[in-house]
């Protein structure tokens, strides 16, 4: 199985097993983590500052791979666009998933995943 985890905050093995639904295992699975880089404030947005944003998602990604690896899981981790469907569609034109597992957003960023990737959505 190949697995593309949206996620803002860190997460470990733990948490993606918990989110995965029914049978869905982690067992030789390929995951990879995508951490939107989000500006803190709408000014750093209209001023394009995306350093901070940038630099904050990065360490993000990294400790969700060191954990993920730590735990025997194969992973990798890729900073995305700060909108987290682009980040998605980013990631999806280079790792062909089978599952997308959001851990972070919201219901119309669920709803718009459904309807614009052609993979399975899930929300946890």
């Amino acid at each position: 199985m190949q697995l593309l985890v949206l996620a803002d905050e860190p997460v470990d093995a733990a948490r993606v097993r918990a989110a995965l639904p029914g049978e869905t295992d982690l067992e030789g699975a390929r995951v990879l983590v995508v951490t939107p880089a989000r500006n803190s404030s709408t000014l750093a947005f209209w001023m394009s500052d995306s350093d901070e944003a940038i630099a904050d998602a990065t360490a993000t990604q990294e400790r969700s791979v060191d954990a993920l690896r730590s735990e025997g899981v194969r992973a990798a981790g890729e900073v995305g666009e700060s909108e987290p469907l682009l980040a998605l569609q980013d990631a999806l034109a280079t790792f062909d998933a089978d599952l997308v597992l959001l851990l972070s957003g919201d219901d119309a960023l669920e709803r718009q995943a459904r309807d614009e990737l052609d993979v399975r959505v899930v929300r946890a």
